[in-house]
């Protein structure tokens, strides 16, 4: 009886997952719905849990640096990623591209198909994410700058603290017009997806931070990150994968 006793037992062990960890993760605010369905699936395949939290790249960033409980970074930069190894915040070696991101324009009820023109058309405000800290933000800094229409748009912008923001302001009424994630707004009418060649690449870093490094559930959320069925989740949320 004990040996059949201690052989269920056994069994139910190596039926659940071994030690099953919690790793919160900060996550550029572009990403929330990706993230919260890699999430979904890395939980239901591993057994840990994720804790997600969203903000513009920056602002995560001065999180970190003042000691923040996050384990797992995912940026919209590169530069902030890198930035955590050399400041001994990020685990050496750990750091990837996980995806990279295509800025829109988005006006509902607009056509901003032309693109430039309907930049240089009538409207009030232009929303733009605060491009101080978030990377969305500066690539639309950048592309205005491109195509000679920044002195002119200037005065008209409206500035959201991350991308979130940006587009509640846009969906909102608050301005007619803004630069947003493409994913964000992912089969919608009205939106031009602005050329590349306009600004720097948006290319979006991940890196394992120094609390993390022993929690398994945050080690074995990057790795899935880099699995076949990630990639096809974040492939379909409007993203390319190097």
């Amino acid at each position: 009886m004990n040996r059949l006793i201690l052989a269920v037992l056994g069994l139910s062990a190596t039926a659940l997952p071994a030690l099953a960890e919690t790793a919160h993760v900060a996550v550029a605010a572009n990403f929330t719905v990706a993230a919260e369905e890699l999430a979904a699936v890395f939980a239901a395949e591993s057994g840990h849990d994720l804790i997600l939290s969203f903000g513009a790249t920056g602002g995560l960033y001065t999180q970190i640096t003042q000691a923040a409980p996050f384990d797992v970074f995912l940026a919209a930069d590169t530069a902030r990623p890198e930035r955590a190894i050399a400041e001994g915040f990020g685990v050496a070696g750990s750091f990837f591209v996980y995806a990279e991101g295509q800025l829109a324009l988005y006006a509902p009820g607009r056509d901003v198909s032309g693109g430039e023109a309907a930049l240089e058309g009538d409207f009030e405000k232009l929303a733009i994410a605060d491009p101080g800290a978030a990377p969305y933000g500066a690539a639309a800094v950048e592309a205005l700058t491109a195509l000679g229409l920044y002195d002119a748009i200037g005065p008209k912008l409206v500035m959201g603290e991350n991308i979130s923001q940006t587009l509640q302001f846009i969906e909102s009424g608050n301005a007619e017009m803004g630069f947003v994630a493409a994913s964000q707004v992912l089969g919608k009418p009205d939106v031009w997806l602005v050329p590349t060649e306009l600004h720097a690449p948006i290319a979006q870093g991940a890196v394992l931070l120094k609390q993390g490094a022993d929690n398994a559930a945050a080690v074995g959320f990057l790795d899935f990150l880099r699995s076949d069925k990630a990639v096809a989740v974040i492939e379909a949320a409007g993203y390319a994968v190097p």
